[in-house]
């Protein structure tokens, strides 16, 4: 469907493709081959010959570099309008995505990892801003959910059919990286075939100076960085148990198909709850306390997991990913209703956001990697603590934000 065929069409009913497209976007260009690489470590730790540590550094270097590009990611699309940024990125995605399989020593991945995730980095706030731009109101959560399931999608697809699957029939790992870079070229190409809306148009005509305003704005909005001090603890705890679990499980005895399964288990788990945790969010406006219940959610299934053994750890796993993508949709939405942000800065403040996020997913896996000298279960310790403390701020701004109510009232 052409641009032209759509002047003067409905824009309510339109922006349901753009969700539809920017679901898919998040599921296969960004979610699912960036939890390939996890089930594809094996694989890949005896091609090339990495110990541990080395694939711990791996995993934390795409969060690495999108450190750099979430906040210019978001400043993009709120500069030059979501199409055309979400265009060039997935038109990158798919390049250096498959550079990935061309890597034939450490260094070589290190470097092609980094550049792929400077790209992935620039993807998830346009989506959300996607939302921001189309949604308000009620539906604004339920739009994020979208997001954050497609998400989950992904990375649930990623996980049980890359090494179990893909891998075997395409010929190996590389193959499988190849063949994600290649759909996510094929995405690009359907973002070219749409449009922005009106509104969106006119929030990318915005000049420099005012892009340099919204930046000032979102930077003095003390709630943007508290919220991004959480979404560190909690996104980097999360990452690191997802870098390692597989891993851990064949180590203490595991099939890989078993391993893998449980790897999965923890995104279909959190599929299945997104969607009604954004629903209850928008009709009982109570954000922030669904986010403290979700994020401690999180911490005791990490918890779990460096005590537990046998079947009792699928209870761990499915508990520690229960709330996993729904605390993501609703922590979107909140930071997009934030008073000092809104639509046209919506980008800038997720950027931040996720770029704040990132930092805890960069030391997460390696540093609780590093703890697996001192026991197998160690590095859950870790991650399970990195998870309490972004509960804990979660709690203390609620709080505060419950006075600020009562003062009013």
């Amino acid at each position: 469907m052409t641009p032209g065929a759509l002047q003067g069409g409905d824009e309510s009913r339109y922006r349901w493709i753009l969700l539809a497209l920017s679901g898919v976007t998040a599921a296969l260009a960004v979610a699912a081959p960036t939890m390939a690489m996890p089930v594809l470590f094996a694989e890949i730790a005896e091609d090339l010959g990495l110990t541990l540590v080395q694939i711990g550094t791996v995993w934390g270097t795409a969060s690495f570099a999108g450190l750099f590009s979430s906040v210019a990611g978001g400043m993009l699309g709120d500069r030059f309008g979501t199409k055309r940024t979400l265009v060039v990125c997935c038109l990158l995605l798919g390049f250096t995505g498959a550079a990935r399989g061309l890597s034939t020593n450490l260094a070589a991945l290190i470097g092609t990892v980094f550049l792929c995730g400077l790209v992935v980095g620039a993807v998830p706030m346009n989506l959300h801003k996607v939302c921001a731009t189309w949604f308000s109101g009620r539906r604004l959560g339920v739009a994020n959910a979208v997001i954050s399931g497609s998400m989950a999608v992904g990375f649930l697809l990623g996980s049980l059919l890359s090494a179990s699957v893909l891998s075997p029939r395409l010929g190996g790992w590389r193959e499988v990286l190849f063949a994600y870079g290649a759909v996510a070229v094929v995405i690009g190409v359907a973002w070219m075939l749409t449009r922005e809306s009106r509104r969106a148009g006119a929030s990318s005509d915005l000049s420099a100076a005012s892009l340099r305003a919204g930046l000032g704005r979102v930077v003095r909005c003390r709630s943007v960085w508290e919220l991004g001090i959480a979404l560190l603890a909690v996104n980097g705890a999360v990452q690191g148990v997802l870098g390692y679990v597989a891993l851990y499980l064949r180590n203490v005895g595991w099939s890989g198909r078993l391993a893998d399964g449980a790897l999965s288990s923890f995104h279909a788990i959190s599929l299945t709850v997104v969607l009604p945790l954004a629903v209850l969010s928008d009709r009982l406006r109570v954000r922030f306390g669904l986010l403290i219940v979700a994020a401690a959610t999180i911490t005791v299934g990490i918890g779990l997991l460096s005590i537990v053994d046998g079947v009792a750890i699928w209870l761990a796993v499915l508990l520690a990913g229960a709330m996993r993508d729904g605390f993501m949709a609703v922590f979107m939405t909140t930071v997009t209703e934030l008073e000092s942000v809104g639509a046209a800065n919506a980008g800038t403040a997720l950027g931040l956001v996720l770029a704040l996020s990132r930092v805890g997913a960069l030391v997460a896996p390696p540093l609780g990697n590093s703890l697996a000298a001192y026991g197998p279960r160690t590095p859950f310790l870790l991650w399970a603590g990195m998870a309490l403390v972004g509960s804990v701020v979660l709690l203390m701004m609620g709080r505060r934000r419950a006075v600020a109510r009562t003062v009013r009232q």
